[in-house]
């Protein structure tokens, strides 16, 4: 019995060298013989071709969005580009810094009235996710990536079509906030696409229900829910367009859609600084400078807002994108009028300046304006106006940017709003005081701060 066993498993180890050696003559054969060699040569080629041409399409991309930054920090009165850079464009870090010899460029329209939140409690610049992948501490029911955007610092969170995605962190809005953050689109962004969406709402986790929220779900159900939809492109092309959709108590209260003139296809003007101002019942966006929407009561009396959230329903494609950066959001109703005057201080983080300088923002406009018309109404009132930094630096070049960065706020309240110079005084404090801990972006916005003391 031992025996036939012995020869059974050599019968198997014959089969399998056998079965080998055919193999390998087969295998020597291709990989010599000229016409196998041949083909996949050409194989080959044709697949480097499909590689370079995809590479190509690729680099069209990001050169048309890199040209956008380009023609737009030309254009604009932001030295470092159109990123905010840290969300504040504020940052304390700055060394020696450099020094503007006023803000003569600092031309917004008058109508511009946006004045953020007293407190930031949400900087996201997506600083902490690695390149490609999903930010941590968001959601979604798609998928996305953070990718570079031309030259600029932060990343930009690139999303796939028809998907939701909503920061975590976000559980829990009062009845006067601010939302601010940088949306961009791709070059030659087609109508046929869909529109991207910023939602606010009173589900306390978006992601617990996520029909609500998608494009074609049922977001009548909230208690409350707010949806500002932007795309650039209009049906003429040469404006882009906005919705803007509320609903309360299981009920809608407003739509409406409109063109707009600052983020179009036509031009190439496919980045924009949105800004939104809720104040109760009362919602207010701005595209850069410009205010698209005023709705007095696009809430019901007393509507809870809990979460915000994002939608992309514009196409998946690499060169029909949408892509979002620098998200800020901010709480409290500012009331300059009564804590200047009556208090005798006034504190305020929506004066915002380029990195590593004391150019202000142009951003910053309504918030200096809500300043002025206070100094205008009571013309007794002299102040000292003082800088603030953060940690981040030396101390002694952080002093020297605070001074600075005061100075040229008092040169603005001058030579923009006709604020007579004996009336104001600086002064700066770098890093010494601060208001919040600086081991967090949340912290150090806080600490980036600009005082008015009534003298």
């Amino acid at each position: 019995m031992e025996i036939k066993i012995i020869k059974i498993n050599n019968m198997r180890a014959l089969l399998l060298l056998l079965s080998f050696v055919c193999c390998t003559s087969v295998l020597y054969g291709q990989i010599f013989d000229p016409k196998v060699k041949a083909k996949r040569a050409a194989e080959n080629r044709v697949n480097n071709r499909i590689d370079q041409g995809i590479d190509k399409g690729l680099n069209k991309v990001e050169e048309g969005i890199g040209n956008i930054f380009k023609k737009k920090s030309k254009n604009s009165n932001n030295d470092e580009g159109t990123s905010k850079q840290s969300s504040s464009g504020n940052k304390g870090s700055n060394g020696g810094g450099s020094s503007s010899s006023g803000n003569d460029d600092f031309s917004v329209s008058g109508k511009f009235d946006f004045v953020p939140g007293e407190k930031v409690i949400v900087v996201e610049d997506f600083s902490q996710d690695a390149l490609g992948d999903f930010p941590a501490k968001w959601n979604t029911n798609g998928s996305g990536e953070l990718v570079r955007l031309g030259d600029q610092s932060s990343k930009f969170l690139k999303t796939s079509s028809e998907v939701v995605f909503y920061p975590e962190f976000v559980k829990k809005l009062p009845e006067n906030f601010t939302v601010e953050f940088d949306l961009v689109a791709s070059p030659n962004f087609s109508f046929y696409n869909g529109f991207f969406i910023v939602g606010f709402t009173s589900e306390p986790n978006v992601g617990a229900n996520w029909r609500l929220f998608k494009r074609f779900g049922n977001r009548a159900e909230p208690k409350a829910n707010v949806e500002v939809a932007f795309h650039p492109t209009s049906a003429g092309g040469q404006k882009g367009r906005t919705v803007f959709h509320s609903f309360g108590g299981g009920k809608e209260i407003i739509k409406n859609d409109a063109e707009q003139s600052v983020f179009k296809s036509m031009g190439r003007d496919l980045f924009a600084h949105v800004s939104i101002w809720r104040q109760k019942g009362r919602v207010r966006v701005y595209l850069n400078d410009v205010k698209i929407w005023d709705i007095p009561r696009a809430l019901n009396d007393g509507a809870v807002i809990n979460s915000i959230y994002f939608r992309n329903d514009g196409s998946g494609k690499d060169d029909q994108a949408f892509f979002i950066s620098n998200l800020r959001v901010a709480v409290g109703a500012p009331d300059t009028r009564n804590k200047l005057i009556t208090e005798g201080k006034f504190v305020t983080t929506g004066i915002l300046f380029d990195v590593n300088s004391d150019k202000i923002k142009p951003e910053s406009y309504g918030v200096l304006k809500e300043i002025a018309n206070v100094l205008q109404e009571n013309e007794s009132v002299k102040v000292k106006i003082v800088g603030h930094t953060d940690s981040d630096g030396d101390d002694a070049s952080n002093l020297a940017l605070s001074k600075r960065r005061a100075e040229s706020v008092k040169r603005t309240l001058v030579s923009k709003f006709g604020i007579s110079e004996s009336r104001m005084v600086t002064d700066g404090k770098g890093e010494s005081e601060p208001v919040s801990p600086n081991n967090t972006p949340e912290g150090k916005a806080n600490n980036r701060r600009v005082e008015f003391i009534k003298m």
